[in-house]
């Protein structure tokens, strides 16, 4: 059994609610340092790293075939389990989205509400020159110079400065093995966004979209002119990462939302 993932868990002394936050692709529980202080003075608040990603320690033993989205969701539901949380709401930032989404799917009594942002849920055609670009010198570049350069890409404004520092730093930490591992998961990423396109869930929505978010803004829209269940706010003179760049606008939202939504 892989080891348990690298976890940080602050409980409230009153509240029963939790959130658990989940990171995007290079990315660690760091990333959220704008919403920590604020959480944690009113919920239960779980922050995990993903498989070698931040404190979860690069694991040799694991296979690349090991790496897709059952199992990246797994090794979440195995914290909850081990810290005998029966739901949560759950907080996600680009590639966080669609793991959030797909836990959401997999173990629909484990997710009270979601929180997606920087949502993913369709590659434009900008999008997918990019992932082919990477495809193709993947083997060839280091990983750490095609990250940059993807940081620049999808984060390219003035304003999205402090967002690209904190992904480039964090992304720092992790091997150019583990970078083709995750990259494997591109093969099963497109399918699974149709399903999660045109699956209408029980489990309410939020979310919060940059005005920027040049990549990615459009297909939510798109989507969620077909589903009910889901709520947009876009957050004016903001990229891909609102939760860095526009913290206070995310934090309050977020929790308006999970007070609609808790017991």
């Amino acid at each position: 059994m892989q080891n348990l993932l690298a976890h940080f868990v602050f409980k409230h002394p009153s509240s029963k609610e939790w959130i658990t936050f989940i990171h995007g692709a290079g990315g660690s529980s760091r990333i959220w340092y704008k919403q920590l202080d604020f959480f944690k003075e009113r919920f239960n608040v779980l922050m995990v790293d993903l498989r070698g990603h931040g404190e979860s320690a690069y694991d040799s033993t694991i296979k690349r075939s090991d790496y897709t989205f059952d199992e990246i969701t797994n090794d979440v539901v195995n914290v909850l389990d081990e810290l005998k949380i029966q739901s949560s709401h759950f907080a996600g930032i680009s590639l966080g989205t669609i793991i959030s989404r797909h836990l959401a799917e997999k173990n629909p009594t484990r997710v009270k509400s979601l929180i997606l942002a920087g949502a993913i849920l369709k590659f434009d055609i900008k999008a997918k020159f990019l992932i082919k670009f990477a495809a193709l010198t993947k083997n060839i570049l280091p990983f750490m110079f095609l990250y940059k350069i993807l940081a620049f890409i999808i984060l390219p404004r003035k304003n999205h400065r402090k967002s690209r520092y904190v992904f480039i730093r964090e992304a720092k930490k992790i091997c150019q093995t583990e970078f083709l591992r995750w990259f494997k998961l591109n093969i099963e990423v497109h399918k699974l966004l149709r399903l999660h396109r045109n699956t209408e869930n029980t489990i309410p929505f939020l979310y919060l979209m940059g005005d920027q978010d040049y990549l990615f803004l459009k297909g939510v829209k798109e989507t969620l002119k077909k589903t009910s269940n889901n709520q947009l706010i876009v957050v004016p003179n903001c990229g891909h990462v609102v939760n860095i760049e526009k913290a206070e606008a995310f934090n309050l939202a977020a929790e308006q939302f999970i007070h609609k939504n808790s017991d």
